[in-house]
């Protein structure tokens, strides 16, 4: 039976937060090239078994997620751009206040010079809507026990929640009931308990949408069915009612009045906003870094990168999850080849192998004498990234320590997609 609940509750805990570039959506020829990738290679695969399940499963996320994180370093530094050059030349959006409003450059470098700059005030932020229950002592019961059912309604989806009170409850153990039927209803409602500091509890609904359409009035209603009892007990949690209303957001745009649903929000597909706190009447600009911040700035974030899944490599190098150094071996690999070239234009590489940029080493790396070989140098250290992070998408399980059991006759084996990449198919079970 697989068991792939825990590897799904680890990936979610670390990284379903994370933000989703448009660098991670593929054209089916690009999805085609991977599977076939896939399928040779496990075409002669041979089988094993791994002896430290739940380590090996985590190393396997960390490892596929930063290899994802480099590829998509990689395209932004590669995508629309003629030469090599260019690509390290890509604009970088910056905020005279991040606190305030961050911003990021989502354009594809063709963008008219008008939109290069602008100015935001802030007057409001979108919210959710906010339904606070009732505060009920926590270790009373003041509810009649029974069975009760109520509806959720949102637009796009209803739902009927039925549960029971029973005699030997509290008030708060039924809040709890209510809070997980919530929760995992997946409504785009989130519930939490509230508590008072004196022995009452609350029970708080909060939409994870924000704003309201112009023909809305609310983002999720709440009624108790015909019963008298469930409109009894209705009125006792008090979670019918709109404590605080969802709202659209506020600003301004060069002194003109704009609204949005979100705090985040794209102009003309080149910046993407996103709103932190009002301005109070300050003006926050808009704008690009210059070139040498952005040519700075473009490949701090390919270094982060690499020493990401390197300092990855290492934590799990000497426990029973990896497959000895071979991860670290590969990426320690990729500058040591190139050591010297890099240095002389400041990527200089540190005792643990990470990189650290000397950025006045930098700066004269890049004035028009030099930046054609710097930007080669570059480009071949990108390239060599991207591959690499490629081979360890395609096979995290290749970097797992395996005990092998059998390999499989040359000449007469056949396809099996997910046995070697078990990550691909999460098909993580505990008795493999």
């Amino acid at each position: 039976m697989a068991r792939i609940d825990n590897a799904y509750a680890y990936y979610i805990s670390t990284y379903a937060q994370k933000t989703v570039s448009r660098y991670d959506s593929h054209k089916k020829s690009e999805l085609r090239k991977v599977y076939n990738k896939i399928v040779k290679i496990n075409k002669d695969s041979p089988l094993y078994k791994i002896p430290n399940l739940t380590d090996a499963k985590k190393y396997a996320i960390d490892i596929k997620e930063n290899a994802r994180s480099i590829q998509n370093v990689v395209a932004s530094l590669s995508d629309q751009y003629g030469s090599f050059e260019d690509s390290f030349k890509k604009k970088v959006a910056m905020s005279s206040d991040d606190e305030k409003v961050s911003v990021t450059y989502i354009g594809d470098g063709s963008e008219e010079s008008k939109t290069n700059n602008f100015d935001i005030e802030v007057q409001r932020l979108a919210t959710p809507q906010i339904n606070q229950g009732r505060f009920l002592k926590d270790n009373t019961l003041s509810m009649r026990p029974g069975a009760y059912s109520f509806d959720l309604n949102t637009s796009g989806a209803a739902y009927e929640f039925q549960y029971n009170i029973n005699s030997d409850e509290t008030n708060l153990d039924v809040l709890d009931k209510l809070a997980r039927l919530v929760n995992s209803s997946s409504l785009g409602i989130t519930a939490e308990i509230l508590s008072d500091g004196n022995g009452s509890s609350a029970l708080k609904l909060t939409s994870i949408q924000t704003g309201l359409a112009d023909n809305e009035t609310e983002l999720f209603s709440i009624a108790p069915d015909a019963s008298t009892g469930s409109t009894e007990i209705m009125d006792q949690l008090g979670i019918d009612r709109i404590t605080s209303p969802a709202q659209s957001s506020a600003f301004t745009l060069n002194g003109t009045s704009h609204s949005s649903l979100t705090n985040t929000f794209s102009i003309n597909q080149v910046f993407e906003l996103t709103l932190n706190q009002p301005t109070d009447s300050e003006k926050v600009n808009i704008g690009f870094k210059t070139d040498a911040d952005a040519i700075a700035d473009n490949i701090q974030s390919l270094v982060d990168a690499y020493n990401s899944i390197l300092s990855t490599a290492a934590v799990y190098a000497d426990t029973n999850a990896s497959a000895g150094n071979k991860l670290q071996t590969e990426i320690l690999s990729i500058s040591g080849s190139s050591r010297s070239s890099l240095q002389d234009i400041g990527l200089v590489t540190n005792e643990n192998g990470s990189i650290s940029i000397d950025k006045e080493a930098l700066r004269e790396a890049v004035v028009p004498e030099r930046d054609q070989n710097t930007f080669e140098t570059l480009s071949q250290f990108r390239d060599s990234i991207g591959k690499e992070a490629e081979n360890i998408s395609i096979n995290p399980m290749n970097y797992v320590n395996k005990i092998v059991v059998a390999y499989k006759n040359p000449g007469h084996n056949f396809a099996t997609p997910y046995i070697t990449s078990i990550y691909s198919g999460m098909m993580l079970d505990k008795y493999v």
